[in-house]
């Protein structure tokens, strides 16, 4: 017996072992810390500790605690694949003679770890070159050159005056710096000397170096180093080919590496930790983390709720939550349910009477029959009472809801709005079936939408706002109100409203297609809209905004354009929506003070800081809008580093270092449709400008777009007949410099109308 026990332990712990040898675990007495710094799996300092099927996440602890890769030292390490380090900087020194006095040049070796395409490889320096080389299995270099016909100026650009960087086009597994002067800098080294007497290479991080040419050409400011991003990854394989085999652990996902082959592996929504390990992502607790990315939204902290992945909140002792509103609502304990359960086990027992009971049947039958009549009596006050009550409730909500102005403000509106209607609360809950959870097409800031099917089988888009926020109520008579004011073929259809419920409910026309955000940035459509897609879409929402600013019977700010709140139909025609945070402007003032509001990324600096809002502040959002459209880039991503986390910022510096072709979307770039896409870059930069006086007005905007079209129309045509459009080359389209005098724009039809008088 000890025998077989001994035996069936060595079973266990040969099995145990073999299964940690499989998904490639760690030992249990790894080092796990150095010099403060976590050392994390699959980075090892030690056999055993790192992925044992790649010796490249083997890392090293020295001495002084340092936490080193190859010869550089670590900054930290990423679970979704960056390693980030310390990268010295190569150099080359010249006397006055041009004789080399000093160089130091570096070559590393980074294993199956690839250098990020979030660096630089950048050369400082007068009339120099500067190669970046890979070695080994596969030979490349890039490399920029640096000109200079005097001393550049202080606070200069990186522009190929002293200084010149470049991408990093390909993964590069084994690279090495060379330097080298020109023959120019050879025949003036006498007086380059005294300014720039040393040629620098690096690469960096991007946004890590800020050129300063009186500093940096003198001694790069003593900085002997960088930070650079390697990339890493699990194997050659992808998640589909690894399958159930990956190192991805307990509550976690695998997906394929951005960089290259391999994959990488994240915890799940709702968890952290190192998801390569077996069990390391936990369940994060939302009511008590004091992070704000992971923080419940209940309406206190006793009232959270954790659960696995997530979070609930709890409702007080009498009230049952609905998981579709997030309202606590009374609960309904049915007393004429549990007697008329006693009466029914009553009759039970009544059911068969012996003979002897038949005269105490008579009796207590009729003794019943008066209780039913009196429970029946009971029970129809009881419903007539719940009746009252859920009408005066729905009465009181509908004058909360500020139902009593809009009825009195759309009977005297004009034929426009006709067709704008009240609905029931139980016609909502129907055409929704009950708020399910299936129904939802999006959840953002401004409420919930849901889909729904109206009696005569018209599908309708129904907005309901969150619950126990007031200025949401606010918004949503508000858009009432404003869309009332609103007839255009690019302004999604506002059918009527529910003011019954204990939040307002909009009923719109169902758009189709999502939104303009999901086409260029989601995964539920193709993102591969075409520039004349792009461009019309642009035309389409300069021109609605155009009508709001200049044509409404009211001008009408939207205070919210963003690409979320454009809607696009079957045939990709752009639809604006979410008009809850735009405000109608007097005729007799230019501009409201308001509490903020808006969207990040989209936001006019002015009028955030000023509160200050006027038409210019939706033009600095449709330049933004504009810039995502020539880009495919979101609005404010918080991936790209620290200088280009705002796209305004990376397109106008793309724009300014001539380099637009490295923002712009690949698939847009053609030799047909170049010089359209950089006149578009323009007018977003113009639309984008800090100061509001300096920016275009909307109808400017949309007709200098139309032009773009127009243009591009007129050439196609010409080509295919030069000599019936011989005779329109003298027609002029309202540029950046036209005459206004003479041209105008109908937004209504999204066409640039030509020798019209305009007015308003």
């Amino acid at each position: 017996m000890k025998l077989q026990g001994l035996f069936l332990f060595l079973v266990a712990f040969f099995s145990l072992a073999y299964t940690q040898l499989v998904k490639g675990q760690p030992r249990k007495d790894c080092q796990t810390s150095c010099g403060g710094f976590a050392v994390e799996y699959p980075f090892g300092t030690s056999p055993g500790c790192y992925y044992a099927g790649d010796p490249s996440f083997n890392i090293t602890c020295n001495k002084r605690d340092e936490l080193i890769f190859g010869d550089n030292k670590v900054i930290n390490i990423s679970h979704s694949g960056e390693l980030r380090v310390w990268v010295n900087i190569s150099y080359a020194c010249y006397n006055s003679q041009g004789n080399l006095s000093d160089s130091l040049y570096y070559t590393y070796t980074l294993g199956n770890l690839s250098l990020s395409a979030n660096n630089k490889f950048t050369l400082v320096g007068c009339n120099a070159v500067a190669l970046l080389s890979t070695y080994g299995l596969r030979n490349h270099s890039t490399g920029c050159m640096s000109l200079c016909s005097s001393q550049p100026e202080a606070n200069g650009e990186c522009n190929g005056e002293g200084c010149c960087k470049t991408d990093i086009s390909v993964p590069l597994d084994n690279y090495g710096f060379q330097t080298a002067p020109s023959r120019l800098a050879l025949e003036n080294m006498t007086s380059l000397h005294q300014y720039n007497p040393c040629t620098y290479a690096f690469l960096a991080e991007n946004g890590t170096f800020e050129y300063d040419a009186l500093k940096d050409l003198k001694n790069m400011r003593n900085v002997t180093k960088f930070p650079v991003v390697l990339d890493w990854s699990i194997g050659k394989q992808t998640c589909e080919q690894v399958g159930n085999t990956s190192l991805c652990g307990g509550n976690s996902t695998c997906f394929n590496s951005t960089s290259g082959t391999g994959y990488n592996c994240k915890c799940f929504e709702g968890y952290e930790g190192n998801p390569y390990l077996s069990d390391s992502c936990q369940d994060i607790n939302e009511c008590t983390t004091s992070n704000t990315i992971h923080r419940h939204n209940c309406l206190a902290t006793s009232t959270c709720i954790n659960t696995l992945g997530s979070f609930r909140c709890k409702c007080p002792s009498g009230y049952a939550l609905n998981p579709i509103t997030k309202s606590c609502k009374r609960k309904d304990v049915g007393w004429t349910i549990i007697v008329l359960g006693k009466l029914s086990s009553l009759f039970q027992d009544l059911s068969f009477p012996r003979p002897t009971q038949s005269i105490h049947l008579y009796v207590l039958s009729g003794t019943t029959i008066g209780f039913l009549v009196l429970l029946l009596g009971v029970s129809c006050i009881q419903q007539r009472r719940k009746h009252l009550k859920n009408t005066k409730l729905r009465q009181q909500f509908f004058e909360q809801n500020g139902g009593g102005m809009l009825i009195q403000r759309l009977s005297g509106a004009g034929p426009s709005n006709v067709d704008v209607k009240i609905f029931t609360e139980e016609g909502m809950k129907e055409a929704t079936n009950g708020y399910d959870e299936s129904r939802i097409l999006g959840q953002g800031g401004q409420g919930t939408v849901y889909k729904g099917i109206l009696p005569d089988n018209s599908i309708v888009a129904i907005k309901k706002a969150r619950l126990g926020d007031n200025s949401q109520v606010e918004q949503f008579i508000n858009e009432v109100l404003v869309l009332s004011q609103i007839n255009h073929r690019n302004v999604v259809k506002l059918l009527g409203c529910c003011l019954e419920t204990e939040v307002p409910l909009l009923v719109y026309e169902f758009i189709t297609s999502g939104t303009l955000f999901d086409h260029l940035h989601g995964s539920l459509f193709d993102s591969s809209l075409t520039w004349e897609h792009r461009l019309r879409i642009a035309i389409e929402v300069a021109g609605t905004l155009a009508y709001l600013h200049s044509s409404a019977s009211i001008p009408i700010i939207h205070r919210d354009v963003k690409t979320a709140n454009i809607l696009l139909d079957e045939n990709l025609t752009a639809k604006v929506a979410d008009f809850g945070a735009s405000r109608l402007i007097p005729m007799d003032k230019e501009q409201l003070t308001t509490m903020v509001q808006g969207t990040l990324g989209y936001l006019d600096p002015e009028y955030y800081h000023t509160g200050l809002l006027n038409e210019k502040s939706d033009v600095y959002s449709f330049g933004v809008v504009l810039m995502e459209l020539l880009s495919g880039q979101k609005a404010l991503c918080f991936e790209r580093p620290q200088t280009s986390k705002h796209l305004v910022t990376y397109f106008a510096s793309a724009m300014k270092e001539n380099r637009l072709h490295e923002i712009i979307d690949g698939q847009l770039m053609n030799e047909d449709s170049k010089r359209e896409i950089q006149e578009a870059a323009k007018i977003a930069v113009e639309c984008t400008r800090v100061t509001g006086e300096e920016r275009p007005k909307m109808k400017e905007v949309a007709a200098k777009l139309e032009a773009l079209r127009v243009a591009k129309t007129k050439h196609q045509w010409s080509n295919l007949y030069p000599e019936e459009t011989e005779h329109l080359l003298d027609v002029q389209i309202l540029s950046a410099e036209g005459d206004t005098s003479t041209t105008g724009y109908d937004s209504l039809k999204n066409e640039a109308r030509l020798h019209i008088e305009t007015g308003r």
